[in-house]
């Protein structure tokens, strides 16, 4: 699903307003994970166009090599481009390992491990901004923010602003060739590598993010089911804090 017929327009607009929203809030700087996916590649290249200074962070955890790299190569891209970006690495697996091994038996279940990784990751984030004065930026786009929920609720999930989270999948990978991201990170299968098995986002989720995309613009297609069914189970990532009130 391709909606942009002008890159460059998207691409100003985009900066323009995360540069008046940056004026706005009197903080100092951006601060945002690098994953080595185009979402956290192509949100931190806007982050940097707007000139004030970002902080790029790699936080492998077990990390699979291949992840690990391409995390690697973009902040070295970005910190050689972009003078006001400064590159920060923190390997947070043995954090994480003490975190479980703490747990004992009550660390055990593979999902709430997963998500974990990605609440240690929003933790050091807010660490960093804590420290410098800054808005965490967040990686998410369209299918995953507001079509199927996929993402770690105070994980990933718990950001400042979201330059791209009314883009598509798709969206984002143009906007990323545009952008000069690294071809390899282009044509990496998504994942959220927050798995040892290596699994891909569309392994977990059973639907293309091209067939998602066109289910949630048209209501049909043969994703509808899949994105129906991931929709109602996430629908509490999506919706406010149920509150009591007097």
């Amino acid at each position: 699903m391709n909606r942009i017929s002008d890159y460059l327009e998207l691409k100003l607009n985009i900066v323009e307003w995360l540069t008046e929203y940056h004026k706005k809030s009197g903080l100092n700087c951006w601060v945002i994970g690098v994953s080595g996916g185009i979402d956290s590649a192509v949100a931190s290249t806007l982050a940097a166009e707007t000139g004030k200074p970002v902080y790029a962070i790699g936080m492998p955890i077990h990390q699979n090599e291949g992840q690990k790299d391409l995390s690697e190569a973009h902040l070295q891209w970005l910190e050689q481009k972009y003078n006001n970006v400064i590159t920060l690495s923190f390997d947070l697996t043995n954090t994480f390992d003490t975190l479980t091994k703490t747990m004992k038996s009550h660390g055990t279940d593979r999902h709430a491990l997963a998500n974990t990784r990605s609440r240690l990751r929003m933790v050091t984030l807010y660490q960093v901004a804590g420290k410098y004065g800054g808005l965490v930026v967040g990686t998410g786009n369209k299918v995953e923010d507001y079509g199927v929920g996929f993402y770690t609720k105070y994980g990933d999930g718990g950001v400042d602003i979201a330059p791209i989270a009314d883009l598509y999948k798709t969206e984002v990978w143009e906007l990323g060739k545009f952008l000069g991201v690294d071809s390899r990170i282009i044509e990496a299968k998504p994942t959220d590598g927050l798995w040892d098995d290596g699994r891909t986002d569309e392994d977990q989720l059973g639907a293309s993010y091209e067939d998602l995309e066109y289910s949630m613009e048209t209501g049909t297609g043969p994703a509808v089911h899949v994105l129906h069914r991931f929709h109602e189970i996430n629908k509490h990532k999506m919706q406010p804090i149920p509150t009591f009130t007097l």
